[in-house]
């Protein structure tokens, strides 16, 4: 239960979606407060989990709208070595 295929659980902690975009976890909190993550709520302590599928459609908005902030030329799209 609470798990797709391939074992991987459906749901991610704060922390494990810290770990996993390599962010601390108070970034997690403020993209959860201002929606640009979809997380819910569970039980009376208020934990939050954020579904796989979310975190998957955060990152396709992310690479989005950093391809935009290069062609509009707002970021450069060269890498610094």
């Amino acid at each position: 239960m609470g798990t797709e295929a391939g074992n991987r659980p459906r749901f991610l902690t704060i922390e494990q979606v810290a770990e996993e975009l390599n962010v601390g976890v108070p970034s997690i909190r403020a993209l959860l407060k201002t929606g640009e993550l979809r997380g819910i709520q569970i039980g009376g302590r208020g934990l939050w989990r954020i579904s796989r599928q979310d975190v998957d459609d955060y990152i396709g908005g992310a690479y989005s709208k950093t391809a935009e902030r290069i062609a509009s030329g707002e970021i450069e799209d060269h890498l610094e070595s």
